[in-house]
């Protein structure tokens, strides 16, 4: 789960408004009725999608489900949120009916989904914030986390369900314990100045406030430049969608290899980059 981090709400309101502004400048780049990913959203002009490898991280993350176009973002109650001008689609995964799939939940829920999809049930296990390690066939075993402050303990008190049903109930119980902090502590670390950063990879600034979003997709040009796309969640839980920050290259971000970076909603001072 993620906090809001006050101290840049300034910057937030100027960088909302120039999204505002350019956001027809990003309508070239998406193609109406089209529900895949790297089919909706095209890259800029000059700049080329490599092929992903079969049943790959990548080629599952370009390959996401998306909403109809021009649906709205909603928070986990079901109301669309007041900014509707920074994201050119959504993912089309629910959020939930609580206040849990928030940013680094939205990052793990990505994950989680795609190694269900992938039959790779037994790799699927994250840590909670307090570093203890919760797996998915545990959950499906019927046994159940008992938190009690920093305190976990691990019993079983349900019956054996290995439905996606299940599965989904196994995730919120990720999403209550895990956050930002267990992201960058757990994840594998990236050096950030030499820049190639990976379909997957995650942006991520721990702690309380926190913010985590992901790359989806990339695309190149002659030079050997790389654009982004970025997806996230936010506070309060609400659809994981693709932002659009509306400058020179549309919805795909130039993300620099040191410094501040702004991901169209959250400014992050300097941010971490990490890889499942």
């Amino acid at each position: 789960m993620c906090i809001f981090q006050k101290n840049n709400f300034f910057i937030l309101l100027i960088c909302v408004a120039i999204t505002a502004c350019n956001q027809k400048a990003s309508e070239q780049f998406s193609v109406p009725n089209t529900a895949i990913l790297k089919q909706r959203i095209l890259p800029p002009e000059g700049f080329k999608r490599a092929t992903q490898p079969r049943d790959s991280w990548g080629e599952f993350l370009e390959n996401l489900p998306l909403q109809p176009e021009g649906s709205e973002v909603i928070q986990y109650n079901g109301v669309p949120i007041s900014n509707q001008n920074s994201h050119i689609a959504i993912i089309n995964y629910d959020v939930g009916k609580r206040n849990l799939q928030q940013c680094a939940d939205a990052v793990l829920r990505l994950r989680a989904e795609y190694l269900w999809k992938t039959d790779r049930k037994a790799e699927i296990e994250f840590k909670f914030t307090s570093g203890h390690n919760f797996k998915w066939l545990d959950y499906a075993q019927g046994i159940r986390p008992i938190v009690s402050g920093n305190k976990v303990k691990f019993k079983k008190t349900a019956s054996e369900n290995h439905s996606y049903q299940s599965f989904r109930k196994y995730l919120d119980i990720i999403f209550m314990y895990a956050g930002t902090i267990s992201v960058e502590r757990d994840l594998k670390t990236v050096n950030r100045a030499q820049g190639n950063y990976q379909i997957g990879d995650v942006i991520v600034k721990g702690g309380s406030p926190g913010h985590a979003v992901i790359i989806v997709d990339r695309a190149k040009n002659s030079q050997g430049k790389f654009v982004y796309l970025l997806a996230q969640s936010y506070m309060p839980a609400q659809s994981i969608h693709v932002m659009d920050q509306g400058g020179t290259y549309g919805p795909w971000f130039d993300i620099p290899t040191e410094g501040p970076f702004h991901s169209s909603r959250w400014y992050f001072t300097n941010p971490k980059i990490r890889r499942f």
